[in-house]
């Protein structure tokens, strides 16, 4: 990797606004808790989640074009904009900030989505994302209470929260949040 964890660092909180670089950093601190509970090397976790909404605050275009322009997950562009960032993230960790470890990037990647097969990792990157202590939501004490014992169990509590909030709002939802909710349950049921 080109850059120390303090550079990057920097370069990070210089490309949101301090309220989302305190998100940041309580995904961080949650992501390396989660880590060291679950047998997970926390640098892995830490550098996952500091990069993890670099590209948050781009403008859409821009996000759209990085995209299109590198033949990324096209089909993110028909779902929620809010998808976008976690795909863009992964490209710019890797091409503009030298991360080589393909499990940091895949754990950017689909912390929003989560996937079918979720490494540990990437468990810990979505699960991080929704408990960090700055998060308040209905439900999210919950999330932390499971998340004490399973991720699997606390990731389908936050993929319930997120699927239950886009049927609200009669939103569309991405498939590969679907496939993800039922590959965890297949995994609670087969330990």
């Amino acid at each position: 990797m080109d850059y120390t964890r303090e550079e990057l660092m920097d370069i990070v909180s210089g490309q949101m606004p301090e309220r989302r670089w305190g998100h940041t950093l309580g995904v961080m601190e949650t992501a390396v808790a989660l880590a060291r509970r679950y047998g997970e090397d926390p640098q892995r976790a830490d550098l996952a989640a500091l990069l993890h909404d670099v590209a948050k605050y781009w403008p859409i275009e821009q996000q759209e074009a990085v995209i299109r322009d590198h033949q990324l997950n096209m089909e993110l562009l028909d779902y929620d904009k809010q998808l976008l960032h976690a795909e863009v993230g992964a490209y710019v960790a890797q091409q503009d900030y030298g991360v080589e470890d393909t499990g940091v990037i895949d754990a950017i990647r689909y912390h929003t989505s989560g996937r079918v097969g979720m490494t540990k990792l990437d468990k810990i990157i979505c699960l991080a994302d929704y408990i960090e202590p700055g998060r308040d939501f209905p439900g999210v004490d919950r999330i932390r209470e499971l998340a004490e014992h399973s991720l699997e169990e606390a990731l389908v509590a936050g993929l319930d929260s997120t699927i239950s909030f886009l049927i609200e709002k009669q939103k569309r939802i991405f498939p590969t949040t679907v496939l993800a909710r039922n590959d965890l349950i297949l995994q609670i049921r087969s330990k």
